[in-house]
């Protein structure tokens, strides 16, 4: 069984946060994040809503809101998945393999396609800014406000069916964010 830090919030078993520490190997293994997971009343025969917490920079990830743009998770879902399957192998293989051509992020799509040092210099700079010890430091002093008060419960990853709508609004960014959030994509929402 793999063990994970979860966070219930609102003290609700329906929504939590998972601590995710980025793939060894990749350009965001020193990066750690907040994982928003919604779990709906079908699940495991209807996906979970995943999506990043603190900001990414990743052409599968909207900058805006966290979504997360994965076929695994949004079209091919099926029952025999469970939430380790999403934290042990679909994350990890999306942050180890971008793709361009499916993007979220357009400027991380164009900057990866056009000039794959600038975009992981881009990446990097990210991952100090936004997914650091201190960075994760920050989201947890604003995670009262911005992604309601929470229990820290350290527990296994379970496969428990629960839902409660999970929007963009609660994507954690920096006060220089605040511009782009107010031109969010709906593609973007976390649904």
């Amino acid at each position: 069984m793999f063990d994970y830090n979860l966070t219930l919030v609102n003290d609700s078993i329906n929504k939590f946060n998972v601590d995710f520490t980025g793939p060894a190997q990749s350009l965001y293994a020193s990066g750690f994040w907040k994982i928003k997971v919604d779990l709906p009343p079908e699940y495991p025969y209807k996906s979970p809503s995943i999506g990043f917490a603190n900001h990414v920079f990743h052409p599968n990830v909207c900058p805006s809101g966290g979504a997360v743009c994965l076929d695994v998770i949004n079209q091919t879902w099926s029952p025999m998945y469970d939430l380790v399957n999403v934290f042990e192998t679909f994350l990890p293989q999306l942050l180890l393999y971008p793709n361009p051509a499916d993007p979220l992020n357009g400027e991380a799509a164009a900057l990866l396609l056009k000039d794959p040092l600038a975009y992981e210099a881009k990446v990097k700079e990210m991952v100090e800014k936004y997914a650091s010890v201190e960075a994760l430091s920050k989201l947890n002093d604003k995670k009262d406000a911005t992604l309601g008060e929470g229990t820290a419960v350290t527990s296994a990853v379970t496969t428990t069916p629960v839902y409660d709508d999970m929007g963009a609004d609660d994507y954690v960014s920096s006060d220089e964010d605040e511009d782009d959030r107010e031109n969010e994509d709906p593609m973007c929402a976390v649904k």
